[in-house]
């Protein structure tokens, strides 16, 4: 997976894609958004997680 310098943040939504956020993104029902602030981008799919709420991570 590569990682734009710009990325703060990882988290894994629902549906198992990775996505890295600039600024820390918020929960909502099944991943997380990006609060309106900051880029975002997906960064690769993966398989469904059903513990994705624990995926959220700094990332450097």
């Amino acid at each position: 997976m590569t990682i734009p310098g710009w990325v703060n943040w990882l988290a894994q939504d629902a549906d198992g894609a990775w996505w890295g956020f600039e600024q820390e993104p918020l929960q909502h029902d099944t991943g997380w958004y990006e609060n309106e602030i900051g880029r975002y981008i997906k960064l690769e799919a993966g398989k469904s997680n059903p513990e994705w709420r624990e995926t959220l991570r700094k990332a450097k």
